[in-house]
């Protein structure tokens, strides 16, 4: 069987990794295009046509989607600490914390410096290593084998992903007795190539003379949560003083070209889990739109979350952790538009292969002064003289003064 015939196309295949661990033969492996994106590719040497991968492939053969009977739920954990290491309200520790009460694991995106790698915890005290958003796709490895080892010992497990890698793991597990799988996806808008943060780093390097050793992209600084600030640290044993610094998303030229999509890998622009059809059992999200639909939940600023439940197990895991948040039951369709993802794909910029050659070509400097598009006059008023505490200010007043 040919390579064609096993694996979708790049415009298709999403790099779940599905197909790589159900291989009986590890005939398949991940391997890195010129993009920086991976891809199953096969050892025809070892392949023995079973078509198992095929089989496998979420996107060949969808799983189970969840689409009636959501609970929408908006709020923020009550542990300050927690919130504020959290990039939004904290929920994913609060719905993993009740749910996990003995002989548990948890999977989910861990930063291994400037890669993303899929591991797992036993204790819950290191809740810690998996939350912050991660922007870039996570290394699957072999965490959904160690998913179906640990589910057929009995064990409690929780899996988090993307909506693609929860999809992936539900083909790979199959007829697999899941009674005790909670799986938790994040709201997410496509990722990046990981070449324009190797470009940065090579760029720190010869400037700073240390490597990048970690990004927190969105940094709360002073507790600013919808300030968006991505704070990079760089240090080395040649140069063990760590600096940092820190950007302003709309100054950033990182938000700037992801958000005009001119770096996502090509399954984004087709996303087959941008609609309200669910594989999880709970999507997690920023509580985007919240100053103007539930401004109590604003909570001076430090992060809210969208909690949808997709199923009853769901709704369980939510109900369990509800001592642990501050919030309240909200209108699907009111929490649906302030989120893109869950709507529709990213658009494609038809000006994305001219990008994707210049990442490749040109040095970071010169790359981000042709791409990056600096903020209007108009946006820095909105976000920093009239910004959402401002509005809620003045929306508080008035429903104050003027109430019928």
């Amino acid at each position: 069987m040919t390579t064609e015939e096993l694996i979708v196309t790049k415009s298709k295949c999403t790099g779940c990794e599905a197909c790589s661990q159900i291989c009986p033969k590890s005939a398949i492996v991940m391997k890195e295009d010129k993009e920086g994106f991976r891809y199953p590719t096969i050892n025809e040497k070892l392949c023995i046509n079973c078509g198992l991968c095929k089989r496998t492939c979420p996107i060949e053969n969808m799983p189970l989607r969840y689409t009636e009977g959501k609970y929408v739920f908006g709020g923020y954990v009550k542990d300050k600490r927690i919130r504020e290491e959290s990039t939004s309200g904290g929920a994913f520790s609060a719905v993993v914390d009740s749910w996990c009460d003995n002989n548990y694991v948890i999977f989910g995106a861990i930063s291994r410096g400037l890669s993303v790698e899929h591991g797992y915890i036993t204790d819950k005290n290191e809740l810690h290593v998996f939350r912050k958003s991660k922007y870039s796709q996570s290394s699957i490895g072999s965490a959904y084998k160690d998913a179906k080892s640990f589910l057929k010992q009995g064990r409690k497990v929780v899996f988090s992903g993307t909506p693609c890698q929860i999809a992936g793991l539900r083909s790979f597990l199959k007829k697999e007795d899941t009674n005790n799988l909670l799986t938790i996806e994040v709201i997410c808008e496509g990722v990046p190539t990981p070449l324009y943060i190797r470009s940065m780093n090579k760029y720190f390097k010869k400037k700073y003379g240390s490597p990048i050793s970690d990004i927190d992209y969105r940094y709360k600084d002073s507790n600013r949560w919808d300030y968006q600030v991505m704070n990079i640290t760089y240090s080395s044993l040649h140069n063990p003083t760590c600096g940092t610094i820190k950007c302003d998303r709309w100054f950033n030229p990182f938000w700037s070209i992801w958000l005009q999509h001119l770096m996502s890998r090509p399954s984004c622009y087709e996303c087959r889990f941008t609609n309200i059809s669910r594989c999880a059992d709970i999507t997690l999200g920023d509580l985007w739109g919240v100053h103007i639909y539930c401004p109590e939940l604003y909570g001076k600023n430090r992060g809210a979350s969208l909690i949808v439940c997709n199923t009853d197990k769901g709704k369980q895991a939510l109900d369990n952790a509800r001592q642990l948040m501050f919030g309240h039951e909200l209108a699907f369709s009111e929490a649906l538009k302030y989120q893109g993802p869950m709507r529709k794909s990213i658009a494609y910029n038809d000006k994305r292969t001219e990008f994707m050659s210049d990442v490749i070509a040109m040095d970071f400097k010169s790359l981000n002064k042709k791409w990056a598009i600096r903020p209007t006059f108009k946006l820095l008023f909105q976000k920093y003289i009239w910004g959402n505490h401002h509005k809620m200010f003045v929306w508080n007043l008035k429903n104050k003064l003027f109430k019928w």
